[in-house]
């Protein structure tokens, strides 16, 4: 019995990715791009992006379509590692305990602190003048 294909959302600073996994060949794609078209910046972060998969050693049984938006490149990649994990263990919940403890399931809550009234940035203020 074939599976049908699930969505899942993750989620890093500002960014959000949507992903829709399917049984199939290995074949990932990013907003209708190949995932190294997409991810240029360098092949360490496209192997973080599909850390969940390296790990079960899963990298061609899954189709991953996904579609990310917000934040920088960094973040996107923080988005989309959350958004395979969580839509592998909802297409098989086997796969949880292996992902829990590896730390993919976890949202990564830190966010960039807010600007205060009367400072230049969140912490830092004017700069002193002795004289």
């Amino acid at each position: 019995m074939a599976q049908k294909a699930v969505w899942a959302v993750g989620r890093r600073k500002t960014s959000v990715a949507r992903a829709k996994i399917a049984s199939g060949t290995g074949k990932i794609t990013v907003n209708h791009k190949d995932v190294k078209d997409y991810i240029k910046n360098g092949d360490h972060l496209v192997r973080r992006a599909l850390e969940p998969l390296f790990v079960l050693d899963a990298r061609d049984k899954y189709d991953i379509a996904l579609n990310v938006s917000g934040g920088g490149v960094v973040g996107q990649v923080g988005a989309i590692r959350h958004a395979v994990a969580r839509a592998l263990v909802a297409f098989n919940e086997s796969l949880k305990p292996t992902l829990k403890k590896e730390g993919f399931l976890t949202r990564d809550s830190r966010m960039v602190e807010r600007k205060k009234y009367g400072l230049h940035k969140a912490r830092r203020g004017t700069q002193f003048s002795k004289r």
